[in-house]
């Protein structure tokens, strides 16, 4: 059985009508439209896709302009928050907000087969990336770190299998959050954690969402 990332029911959708009316809610409805157009117009090729949605994402989280709703952007205490915040409802892709307090952070993982595009819309956040070693005829697999960066707001880098695994923490003294595009329900993913021997054993982890209506 497959130990869950947080102790959250199953996922529900956010309610965007709670959102008080004006610019806030009208730029959230835009960024929704504006990807409904990004994934269909470019839907036989992945990287065209990862490219539409990074242009769309880096268009409307600006450091002036925030319009995210309040609820989306709440800390959680044992671990990083992971919020829905718009899921297609023809399954072409999702909006999740992940919330990083002080010291928080992912372990090594992949995304579930699935692309992914992400985006800091608040403080900043440090990402290394990571090159998969299989290692035959072990349970174990290593890992080699090819890069660091650290992202501030606006800046946004796509993910695509099977270059995709990397990890995301927040060493900074303010919370961050980012916005994450998947392409399609993400409620899976493999995680790698370090054994003494140096390799890392994989854990497929079930995923959910800390906003429950």
């Amino acid at each position: 059985m497959r130990p869950p990332l947080s102790d959250s029911p199953y996922p529900t959708f956010f309610d965007h009508t709670a959102i008080p009316c004006g610019d806030t809610r009208a730029r959230l409805q835009s960024l929704i439209e504006r990807m409904d157009q990004a994934v269909d117009e470019c839907k036989e090729c992945e990287k065209r896709t990862c490219r539409a949605v990074k242009e769309v994402l880096e268009a409307h989280i600006q450091p002036e302009e925030p319009f995210l709703p309040i609820e989306c952007l709440r800390t959680s205490g044992n671990s990083y928050a992971r919020n829905l915040l718009h899921r297609d409802p023809r399954g072409r892709y999702s909006i999740i907000v992940m919330v990083w307090d002080q010291g928080q952070g992912t372990p090594i993982h992949d995304h579930g087969g699935l692309w992914c595009v992400e985006c800091v819309y608040q403080g900043r956040i440090r990402v290394k990336s990571f090159d998969y070693k299989d290692v035959p005829g072990h349970d174990m697999v290593r890992f080699e770190q090819t890069g660091q960066i650290i992202a501030g707001i606006g800046e946004a880098g796509a993910l695509i299998p099977p270059f995709d695994y990397h990890t995301i923490d927040n060493p900074f003294d303010k919370a961050a959050a980012t916005v994450h595009v998947y392409g399609g329900e993400m409620d899976f993913c493999n995680t790698f954690e370090q054994q003494s021997c140096g390799g890392y054993l994989k854990i497929g982890r079930d995923l959910c969402f800390d906003n429950n209506n």
